[in-house]
């Protein structure tokens, strides 16, 4: 991880709340936020308090519930208008979630991660997926993860392999730094990456780097339950997301 010292215990502690709070489907409570954190409850309560009085948290009547404040909106806003990729991006990759009818994942790099940036999902057969918009993935087990290493240097890859620890979250998660530099060199001579159940059990994808001027900018998937991305279904989507992608590195 980085070397850099972070100053604020308290502001990183409320990260970590809000960190948690994208990834939860339900309101949690202080016990759900102590527990999920490794907070203690009288710390945790005394963040959130803050928080709330911030604008950054709230609670609706007695309840003892806790959901992202409504200020959250317009930060997303104004980082959305900030970021100029979801502006290039979202008509081309509206146009193959729609050719495709299948999920479409916008995402950047972020902190060794992949940050969510939009997701496109399928009108008529979307399915479940835990990743949400704003949250983040790992780079060794997600498609755009994938996608996004392989337009880094030997050097970047293998600080990163030095900094991260590899961990299963999926039945065919690549924990291995030598099984991964492979993956990573097959995706350079192919031109797309795979997740095949690497991220999610049931789950395939693949993902297609976004340059700009040869450096890096981002990467998009199209996701799919795996019984749904057949070999002839994968040949469809990689010639129009090959399409998709020279769309948008032309638009950027």
């Amino acid at each position: 991880m980085s070397e850099q010292k972070l100053y604020g215990s308290s502001l990183i502690k409320a990260k970590q709340i809000l960190d948690y709070m994208i990834t939860t489907e339900e309101a949690p409570e202080l016990k759900e936020i102590s527990a999920n954190t490794g907070i203690g409850k009288p710390t945790a309560l005394k963040l959130l308090n803050t928080m709330v009085s911030l604008g950054l948290m709230r609670k609706m009547g007695d309840e003892k519930k806790y959901y992202l404040g409504t200020d959250f909106i317009a930060y997303a806003e104004k980082a959305s208008s900030d970021f100029n990729l979801l502006q290039y991006a979202k008509p081309a990759l509206t146009k193959l979630r729609d050719a495709t009818d299948e999920t479409i994942n916008l995402g950047v790099e972020g902190n060794n991660s992949v940050v969510l940036l939009a997701k496109m999902e399928s009108k008529n057969r979307s399915i479940k997926l835990k990743s949400q918009v704003g949250g983040k993935m790992n780079l060794y087990s997600s498609s755009m993860g994938k996608a996004m290493l392989a337009t880094w240097t030997s050097e970047q890859l293998q600080h990163y392999i030095h900094e991260t620890e590899f961990r299963h979250v999926g039945p065919n998660t690549i924990t291995s730094p030598d099984d991964l530099l492979k993956e990573v060199d097959k995706t350079k001579q192919r031109g797309f990456s795979v997740d095949n159940e690497e991220n999610e059990p049931e789950v395939f994808c693949l993902g297609f780097s976004l340059c700009k001027n040869g450096k890096l900018v981002g990467a998009f998937s199209i996701t799919a339950p795996k019984y749904r991305m057949t070999e002839k279904n994968r040949e469809k989507y990689l010639v129009l997301a090959k399409q998709t992608q020279q769309e948008i590195e032309k638009a950027l």
